[in-house]
């Protein structure tokens, strides 16, 4: 009897691929269905957001950070300007940091909704997508009221951020879509501040991630996609630099709001959850208790903001603008705003790395300046890239449909890997 011929497939996964999100590019070499090397090709979103900010003042490159990983926007707004801070030796009021860590986690809750839409999706799920953007869309209209835009929002500054929560909520109007029944029901919540509405959302929000769960932790279609599929152990995820839910999947209880607090983090009562197993179910449940741990976190720093008033920038314009009012009726108030936006600051000569614990794992921004008014170099240290080039070592062994799992777990973004 004549053996059968194994032939060894090169298999181009992606970039048009709808798991592979449009840009990247797998070269996969398969055995039959197996896959034997995965070779990522990144580079096809090159935002060279580095290089640009190298010819922008400090405050004009704020706005590239947005669109880095364009899920988690105020995140990573908030590590360039805590690197900022950090060169210029300022220290923020405390309203502004409690506003940032509540957004901070406006924001995970925002990331871990998208990706366990999208998750659920690529691997098959389809409900779970369209429950996961009924709730975000409550807080993609948090972003809006405080700084105009759905996504870009550009409302962390260097100094505090740009302006104190709005006393009321944008409400719906009657339209072709929305009779006047449906406005009443959908502007329930809205009628009182932004803190109301927050904690209107906190107060719903847990229910909400248990109908996600009745859906998928016990689905065995689910566990059949995601147990044991891309086991890292935890030494391994430390030798590959993990961070995030990927290197607490593996058991290891690493959390920078924990470990190296910045802000109002030590203050705050929440607990890191881990995983025991290291596959991409444990870290599918890491993820979505973490959305519970920062709802717990929102409403704390709902409860601080209700009881304290204070300023939420500080008064040195040589750093922050002056009041519109003022710069209508005071000519020191004009000449600052005027040099504030067209020359910026100056920093003075050193370097420094800071990093915020962000949804997908340790963000940083290393920054040097030669004292000028623009960063000489400023270098991004992005989640996604380190557990992007692990995906090699956690695909082997599986089969090709394991690769739409483990890219999933993975939760990349390319706006922040190819930078």
């Amino acid at each position: 009897m004549a053996m059968p011929e194994i032939r060894n497939y090169t298999l181009n996964f992606g970039p048009q691929h709808p798991a592979a999100h449009g840009v990247l590019r797998l070269v996969l070499e398969m055995d039959g269905e197996v896959i034997e090397r995965a070779d990522p090709h990144i580079g096809l979103l090159h935002r060279a957001t580095e290089k640009l900010a190298e010819t922008r003042t400090y405050n004009q490159a704020l706005p590239y950070m947005d669109r880095l990983d364009y899920v988690s926007m105020m995140c990573n707004e908030h590590a360039y300007v805590m690197a900022v801070e950090k060169m210029l030796g300022v220290s923020v009021p405390v309203r502004a940091r409690y506003i940032r860590v509540m957004f901070d986690e406006i924001t995970r809750i925002l990331n871990h909704l998208m990706w366990i839409g999208a998750h659920g999706l690529d691997i098959g799920a389809m409900t779970i997508f369209l429950y996961a953007f009924r709730e975000r869309e409550d807080l993609m209209d948090c972003y809006e009221a405080v700084s105009g835009a759905r996504l870009h929002a550009a409302y962390y500054r260097p100094g505090g951020v740009y302006r104190d929560l709005p006393d009321s909520m944008p409400k719906y109007e009657t339209s072709k879509w929305h009779n006047t029944k449906d406005v009443e029901r959908l502007n329930r919540n809205r009628q009182g501040s932004m803190l109301d509405f927050i904690e209107d959302f906190t107060d719903r929000f847990p229910t909400c991630v248990d109908e996600y769960e009745t859906l998928l932790t016990e689905n065995r279609i689910w566990k059949q996609r995601t147990v044991d599929i891309g086991i890292v152990t935890p030494e391994r995820a430390l030798q590959l630099g993990f961070t995030g839910p990927m290197i607490r999947g593996s058991g290891i209880a690493w959390d920078l709001r924990k470990k190296q607090p910045y802000e109002v983090y030590e203050q705050l009562d929440f607990d890191i959850p881990v995983g025991t197993n290291g596959d991409t179910y444990d870290r599918y449940l890491v993820r979505v208790e973490e959305m519970r741990q920062s709802n717990r976190i929102i409403r704390q720093c709902v409860k601080w903001l209700r009881e304290n008033s204070g300023p939420v920038m500080l008064d040195n314009h040589k750093i922050t603008p002056p009041r519109r009012d003022d710069v209508k009726g005071d000519m020191e108030s004009l000449i600052h705003h005027f040099k504030l936006f067209t020359e910026g600051y100056c920093i003075p000569e050193g370097e420094v790395y800071a990093a915020v614990e962000h949804p997908k794992g340790e963000f940083g921004i290393y920054m040097i300046s030669d004292g000028a008014n623009k960063p000489y170099r400023l270098k991004i240290r992005a989640p996604g890239f380190v557990h992007l080039s692990a995906l090699d070592e956690m695909s082997r062994g599986h089969m090709l449909a394991d690769v739409v799992a483990i890219l999933g777990t993975q939760d990349i973004v390319f706006g922040e890997v190819d930078r």
